[in-house]
């Protein structure tokens, strides 16, 4: 039977619920309160578009600590590799990188976008932009249509919320799926920042702002020095504390801590054991014995870093290196391998990558996105109370909901 059905959202879970669900025959509308599609997935993966991970599903569902467990139904139905497939079919080449992340060959994350609409051409969905929706209208525990935000009333079978979640505010992620779900009924847990910049206690992090360090190992701790999270790979310094990919992915693990109470050592040079460094060092020192130690540390680190390590020495810059005792070099070797930093907090939630908390998965069946609440009404994305690492996980974990609801709706 022929159904209508309503989209809510234009970002990739509910394009891609339109598009199955109009490819089951329904007749499908897509609301877009925006004047483009796919707005944030224009500038996810700094606009080059991580658009899944290359994993397995046990790899997917490891790598979601927010309820990773219900979305099983999920990516077995429509998996990372059936996206690539479809994304291929369409005429979108892939690659695939560093830790299994899957971009385009073009690193233009438009193409993801145009893609994603030549996909909604070809299975006859109708687009309206610039069209927010104020609310959901039901009668009798089930959906019977939706007013616009211009108090247009219009009649359907089912609606797909898929409106995300309020990070990023600027690409209309704004929370208003949050408040319909409210409205009709459904717990929505407790929204918080996930994959976000954390702030520290320290200030000589200023001083540092804008350095990329690559192929560093970064370890977090509780205040009780036990290990929280441990990754491998690139961190960049900022004004108020830490960023980039190691940095984000460790944001998750300490979500429950409120960002706070917690210590992150940096190891400077992973490849080196203590031992080696101290050897590594003790060679610079030879190489460079009638400098001043302001001077004898460029081949080891960015010249940027330079001052804040001989700061954090207690070394005098101005000591000739050949007057370094072996203590003085011993202590700086164990501050190149742990340089801690104590994280205090974490930027607001509009500029996390990724919403933590949402509608609650207690509430919506795993195997179809359909509401236990409310006949007719389905959900899929960031709105739901799901999140992933960084890595293609969070845009897999859309794609896939997205086209369970489609199906089902």
């Amino acid at each position: 039977m022929r159904k209508r059905v309503f989209v809510i959202g234009g970002g990739p879970a509910g394009i891609m619920a339109a598009g199955k669900a109009c490819e089951l025959g329904n007749d499908v509308m897509l609301f877009e309160k925006n004047n483009k599609l796919g707005k944030k997935v224009l500038i996810s993966g700094k606009g080059r578009c991580n658009i899944t991970n290359n994993t397995d599903i046990e790899g997917l569902i490891k790598n979601t600590p927010g309820n990773g467990n219900f979305l099983y139904s999920s990516f077995y139905t429509f998996s990372n590799q059936d996206l690539i497939s479809m994304l291929n079919g369409l005429g979108l080449e892939t690659k695939v990188e560093r830790g299994e992340r899957v971009f385009p060959v073009s690193d233009n994350s438009k193409d993801v976008v145009d893609t994603l609409w030549k996909f909604l051409e070809l299975k006859g969905v109708k687009v309206r932009l610039n069209s927010p929706v104020d609310s959901i209208v039901t009668k009798d525990g089930k959906v019977t249509g939706i007013i616009t935000r211009d108090g247009q009333k219009l009649e359907c079978d089912s609606v797909v919320v898929a409106t995300g979640g309020v990070s990023y505010p600027g690409t209309g992620s704004t929370g208003d799926g949050f408040k319909m779900a409210k409205s009709l009924g459904h717990r929505v847990i407790d929204l918080k920042p996930s994959l976000v910049p954390l702030l520290t206690k320290e200030k000589w992090v200023k001083d540092l702002q804008g350095l990329s360090l690559k192929n560093v190992e970064v370890t977090l701790k509780n205040m009780r020095g036990k290990k929280i999270y441990n990754d491998f790979g690139e961190m960049l310094f900022t004004h108020f504390g830490v960023s980039g990919p190691i940095i984000l992915s460790a944001s998750r693990h300490i979500l429950d801590y409120g960002f706070k109470d917690v210590v992150l050592s940096i190891d400077l040079k992973p490849a080196l054991n203590e031992e080696k460094l101290y050897d590594r060092l003790t060679r610079d020192f030879e190489k460079y014995s009638r400098k001043q130690f302001k001077n004898a540390l460029d081949d080891l680190l960015p010249s940027k870093m330079i001052p804040v390590v001989i700061d954090l020495s207690s070394i005098s810059p101005d000591k000739f290196v050949n007057q370094i005792n072996r203590e003085e070099k011993r202590n700086l070797v164990k501050l190149l391998k742990n340089l801690e930093l104590n994280i205090c907090g974490a930027r607001p939630i509009n500029e996390a990558i990724v919403t933590a908390g949402g509608v609650s998965t207690l509430e919506i069946n795993p195997s179809t996105m359909e509401s236990k609440l409310v006949k007719g009404l389905f959900f899929a994305g960031e709105v739901i109370d799901v999140d992933a690492y960084t890595g293609g996980f969070n845009l897999t974990i859309a794609f896939s909901t997205g086209y369970l609801a489609g199906a089902n709706c």
